[in-house]
């Protein structure tokens, strides 16, 4: 009789395997199994998911151990539920696989309908196409299937009527309904046919949750890096939601903004424990970095989200649907010292109740630092607000239509009174959505070859590539996937010249550092995006960014 090396057993209560090995077995599942608490003793708990067991089922192979008969079936039929699943999703995606025909009005794109069958053979997907390569049209391909009908769209504040647009264009026997207002209220009916579409941004949500729990089967999350924050009301409603629906998919070229730690709140909307418990996912996959979660190697994580079907992400290339080349040309401007000198005394206090060691308050700390934030980048904006319009005036006088990108309302106000002669209009967090629509048409069509556009409100528009080939960010953001979206605005299919983004960047204030940091946040996206790129360069610089910008501003004041 062979040897056993211990015992595992089903418990069906917590749906997870129970492993009682000897001690060197136990420290051989510790390392396989990155998951696994490393405190735990004696009795080792792992969980039943369907790839957990299959990876269950090839370490007996090496270490026998007793399972009951039942139990053994129990492994065997998770094993092959998961082995299935990666075949059938593999023969999908290299064209083995006779996939169904999604009859739209205008017919989808072959790698479209490949990313629609994927998630409704999944029923879950964070789709991460590159930009411009029509996300929207596989989700839309998904509403032919009417197990997905009644569906919700949740997007940004200016999108809904995009969205509407497109469902109507791609599938018009579908009937739409834009949300009005927080509060819920009786959804009308269309000669006695109920919604098919309920479109609505992300600050409705909350307000909504119970009654589209209750009447959705499906949910596209647009721009889906909305959700990287846990613990908001937002996020509450839109976790109830997925979990009362059959299908849930999240659309977005930049799922995380800043650190990749954020990518597990997405995801676990998408799909409750897909990566484990929150523990769970910290032990295996990231390593802390101050109050940070950084993933240790976005190389290797990317590879497992698009191995285990959990991120579909195809680059234009990969795709063919390559676009003219982009350059970005960060370009140092002037700055006039007097807006930094005026905010010294502030920001000097600021800083100093960032850096102190004493007993000071933690929220104190927290408040003090974004507020430094603030004044600092918004005094670093107005010092240089009149120089970056006139860069922005020589390109526009050149005959280029330009997308500026700023933050700030003084900024605006600045930039506003300088170019008042090029009729600028404004797509910022101050307009209305009728009248970024208006700004939206006017520079579309020549009325104005300029518009200043806020750095956290162009995500999802689309039509300005078609018009404009030159961006020029007058103000920096921290999150690298915040240029990447606003680019993203003319760097998209259907542009058919080259496009040049310009990073304005000031030698004094916040600009020297974001720049430096915004190096490190890009290579947790491109890692996590584009697995198979080697990142050519690992900046190691220290993420907690305010603090480095309260002792670089003492520095350079006692200078």
């Amino acid at each position: 009789m062979s040897r056993t090396y211990g015992t595992i057993s089903f418990n069906s209560k917590d749906h997870c395997w129970t492993i009682q090995a000897e001690p060197h077995i136990t420290l051989r599942l510790k390392r396989m199994f990155e998951r696994i608490d490393k405190n735990q003793h004696g009795k080792i708990l792992v969980k039943a998911t369907p790839e957990n067991t299959r990876d269950i089922e090839w370490f007996l192979q090496r270490y026998d151990m007793d399972v009951s008969a039942g139990d053994r079936k129990i492994i065997s039929q998770l094993a092959n539920q998961h082995r299935d699943k990666i075949l059938r999703l593999e023969n999908i995606v290299s064209g083995k696989y006779e996939a169904a025909e999604f009859k739209l009005a205008l017919p989808p794109r072959d790698y479209q309908t490949v990313a629609a069958e994927i998630y409704l053979k999944n029923n879950f997907l964070l789709l991460a196409d590159d930009l411009g390569t029509g996300k929207t049209i596989s989700a839309i391909c998904s509403l032919c299937d009417k197990r997905t009908l009644p569906a919700l769209v949740v997007t940004l504040t200016h999108l809904p009527g995009q969205w509407q647009k497109q469902i109507m264009k791609f599938a018009p026997d579908l009937e739409t309904h834009i949300v009005k207002s927080t509060t819920p209220y009786p959804l009308p009916t269309f000669l006695g046919r109920n919604v098919d579409v309920v479109i609505m941004n992300y600050h409705k949500l909350a307000g909504w949750a119970q009654v589209l729990a209750k009447y959705c089967k499906s949910v596209i999350f647009d721009e889906c890096q909305e959700l990287r924050h846990n613990g908001s009301a937002r996020y509450g409603a839109a976790e109830h939601i997925a979990r009362s629906v059959d299908y849930r998919i999240g659309l977005s070229a930049t799922p995380i903004y800043n650190y990749g730690g954020e990518i597990y709140n997405v995801l676990n909307v998408l799909q409750e424990n897909v990566l484990g418990s929150r523990e769970e996912f910290e032990r295996e996959w990231c390593q802390k970095n101050y109050d940070k979660t950084l993933i240790k190697d976005p190389v290797a994580f990317g590879t497992y989200l698009r191995e285990q079907f959990i991120m579909l992400r195809r680059t234009r290339k990969d795709v063919d649907r390559e676009i003219p080349a982009l350059t970005k040309i960060p370009h140092t401007i002037e700055c006039d010292s007097k807006a930094l000198d005026r905010v010294t005394g502030s920001a000097a206090e600021l800083a100093k109740i960032i850096l102190t060691n004493a007993e000071t308050a933690k929220g104190e700390k927290m408040q003090a630092a974004g507020k430094l934030d603030s004044l600092i980048r918004q005094a670093t904006g107005i010092s240089k607000a009149p120089y970056v319009a006139d860069f922005v005036r020589i390109l526009v006088e050149n005959g280029e239509k330009v997308i500026l990108f700023g933050w700030h309302r003084e900024v605006y106000s600045i930039w506003a009174e300088k170019l008042a002669d090029l009729k600028p209009v404004f797509y910022t967090g101050s307009e209305t959505p009728e009248q970024k629509e208006q700004s939206k048409q006017r520079f579309i069509h020549n009325y104005t070859n300029l518009m200043i556009l806020s750095l956290r409100a162009g995500a999802g528009l689309d039509g300005l590539q078609d018009v404009c080939r030159t961006v020029v960010f007058g103000e920096l953001d921290w999150s690298p996937g915040v240029h990447e979206q606003n680019i993203g605005r003319v760097h998209r299919d259907g542009q058919k010249d080259p496009v040049t983004a310009y990073f304005l960047i000031a030698d004094e204030g916040a600009d020297p550092l974001m720049a430096e940091t915004l190096g490190v946040k890009g290579e947790q996206i491109e890692g996590l995006k584009n697995p198979t790129q080697e990142l050519i360069e690992k900046l190691e610089v220290d993420p907690n960014h305010i603090k480095r910008l309260a002792e670089q501003y003492l520095k350079a004041k006692a200078g």
